[in-house]
């Protein structure tokens, strides 16, 4: 039914007039919205509203998944995700983690999953009784569920394909023990490019190498070989297959070798006139120190002098009145044991440290030595 408007109402059909018949809109609230809108470009940046917290690296993420992957039990591999399920950040083969422990120790990890999988990443850890407390918290303290935080990836041991980046013809793989996890990727990429690759895989025991199950579908491609079983490999064992005129090692090789420091030294020495060979490595332990000369630390909160040996570091000889001091890598990569020096000269053998950095008196204490007899660190 319609209904008839009432004869004495009246209809909205505009703004009421200002109050004294002068303005349709308050002056003042439109004087304020026009200032607004012309200072806000430029105080906007001056007092956000919100403050963005600064980016300190660190991602948090779940453990889900814990598996032994060494018939000795001493090593375990550890898949991490994010809590929410989202994508990782990508990385590729030779990149590692900074794993952040509850015990606040940092410890740098091989990634040795598939970068093509952007929802996990992967690390496997030995057990270590007599290192630093880190592998031993891996083991014991950490549980399926639990939050793990991280920095990186990142990748101080990229692979070069041949032909993109590598003027080799063939790829040399050697892994000993757990140094097998940065390699791990890195046989997948060169499988799945079509290159002319083999490895050789050493341990001491078959019982203490791990992921063997994961080789098996290379074939004949890799050699597994134990030190309680042969000995200790030669260089020409390491190497493999020789080029039948020369007796040696073929020409335009890439040799990608991760494993303990005394093999790695003797590769690189035994690969020393060999610039037709290229030699990408990666080690797990501290570098020998070479030509050192023993000098003395002053700890800057006690007064107590530490000294150091000439085949020592200076992270090593403070450890031992200091155990709590942090560190990583021990090969001056990640920066973790950095520390200010106070008074001294230093001798630096990284290529960590940034002009800056060692203008402000920064110094390494797992590479960094003193020049001359004694300096003052702030520790």
């Amino acid at each position: 039914m319609n209904q008839r408007a009432h004869p004495h109402s009246t209809e909205m059909t505009a703004p009421p007039p200002h109050l004294y018949g002068r303005w349709r809109h308050d002056p003042f609230l439109t004087m304020g919205t026009v200032m607004a809108k012309m200072w806000w470009p430029f105080w906007r940046p001056l007092a956000p509203l919100h403050p963005t917290p600064a980016d300190d690296g660190v991602t948090t993420l779940q453990l889900v998944d814990r598996e032994v992957v060494a018939a000795d039990e001493n090593v375990v591999a550890l898949t991490l995700a994010a809590p929410d399920g989202d994508i990782l950040a990508r990385w590729h083969p030779g990149a590692h983690l900074d794993l952040l422990l509850p015990s606040g120790r940092m410890r740098e990890y091989s990634l040795c999953g598939d970068p093509a999988d952007r929802h996990i990443y992967r690390i496997a850890v030995r057990r270590i009784p007599d290192g630093g407390g880190g592998s031993i918290e891996v083991h014991d303290g950490l549980h399926v569920g639990d939050p793990i935080s991280i920095k990186g990836p990142r990748n101080a041991f990229p692979l070069a394909i041949p032909g993109h980046g590598s003027h080799a013809r063939s790829i040399r793989f050697i892994a000993a023990g757990i140094g097998i996890t940065p390699i791990l990727p890195m046989l997948a990429a060169a499988d799945r490019f079509g290159l002319d690759w083999s490895m050789i895989y050493t341990g001491r025991t078959i019982e203490s190498i791990p992921f063997q199950d994961e080789l098996t579908r290379y074939g004949d491609r890799i050699t597994i070989r134990t030190d309680a079983e042969h000995g200790l490999p030669s260089m020409d064992e390491l190497l493999g297959p020789v080029d039948p005129e020369t007796g040696r090692a073929p020409g335009g090789l890439a040799v990608y070798c991760c494993g303990p420091v005394p093999m790695l030294e003797r590769l690189r020495r035994h690969l020393a006139d060999r610039p037709d060979i290229e030699l990408h490595y990666e080690r797990f332990s501290p570098p020998p120190v070479l030509d050192g000369r023993p000098f003395t630390v002053t700890l800057a909160s006690t007064g107590q002098e530490v000294p150091v040996a000439a085949d020592e570091t200076a992270l090593a000889a403070i450890r031992k009145v200091l155990p709590s001091v942090p560190y990583s890598c021990q090969q001056g990569f990640c920066g973790t044991c950095k520390v200010r020096m106070l008074s001294g000269a230093p001798d630096h053998r990284d290529n960590i440290l940034t002009e800056p950095e060692r203008t402000q008196g920064m110094f390494l204490t797992c590479v960094s030595r003193a020049n001359g007899d004694r300096l003052t660190l702030d520790l």
